[in-house]
């Protein structure tokens, strides 16, 4: 999410939106697949599904747990499944396509300043009056043309994450991994959506093996054509998306796929 608006306008990407406003699109356009039926091995943790995220609560516009792509983007994720199995992991997706209304429901969070009740987990070094001022969170979204997703690697005998349970106790997302919530993600110095500086991919002060797994996952990425933010371990756009600097609204669910 981090300055993908900055990374649009230094590319020259346009940012227009479809429809006239809010809760336009019920309908993907042509072209948008679910990623299980392309590369059905790829993991989802679908973070916007629930509350394990930044802000929460399950996020406007994601009704349903599903992975949704271009066509060009789910085949090339398969690519990286499978090369991701010929070093021992599978791919995790945490967000795929996201839709404007997302996008707006972050940002009517962020202006509230009453509610920051995942602030000890997700961003407990920056201010929340911050976050647009130093890149976290932005009005347009890359994810929502289809073509960026947000991915890790985990151990292809890694058990099912937990559930949140939402009140428990929360841990700064650049704890040592044996004390941040547990994701069965491989150490990447920091967990997902991690608002901090600690979350760039080449930050200095990571070890050895979570910078080794960084590189890991964005040498397989770059290999299938995506690239990396370098603010976010975790983010990837395809060079190669069918709808750059589209903004749709459609919601995340498989019945969107065949109106």
């Amino acid at each position: 999410m981090r300055r993908a608006v900055a990374m649009a306008v230094a590319l020259g990407v346009a940012t227009t939106v479809t429809g006239s406003g809010p809760w336009r699109d019920e309908s993907a356009p042509e072209g948008f697949v679910a990623l299980a039926d392309v590369a059905p091995g790829v993991v989802r943790e679908m973070r916007y599904t629930g509350p394990h995220n930044f802000v929460g609560t399950r996020i406007d516009g994601y009704a349903e747990d599903v992975c949704l792509v271009t066509r060009p983007v789910a085949r090339a994720l398969r690519e990286v499944q499978r090369a991701a199995l010929r070093h021992g992991y599978t791919l995790q997706v945490y967000d795929c396509y996201r839709p404007q209304r997302a996008v707006d429901h972050f940002v009517r969070w962020a202006a509230d300043a009453g509610r920051g009740r995942m602030k000890a987990e997700f961003y407990p070094r920056v201010a929340k009056d911050r976050l647009f001022a130093e890149g976290y969170i932005a009005r347009r979204s890359g994810h929502s043309g289809g073509g960026t997703v947000d991915v890790t690697l985990v151990p292809r005998s890694a058990p099912p994450t937990r559930s949140y349970v939402p009140g428990e106790r929360l841990v700064p997302c650049f704890a040592p991994r044996a004390a941040r919530f547990p994701d069965r993600s491989v150490d990447m110095g920091t967990g997902y959506d991690c608002f901090d500086e600690k979350a760039r991919t080449l930050h200095a002060d990571v070890t050895g093996e979570q910078r080794a797994n960084r590189l890991l996952l964005r040498r397989l990425m770059e290999g299938a054509g995506f690239e990396n933010l370098p603010q976010e371990w975790w983010h990837f756009t395809y060079r190669d998306e069918p709808y750059p600097g589209r903004r749709f609204d459609f919601p995340v669910s498989r019945a969107a796929l065949s109106g």
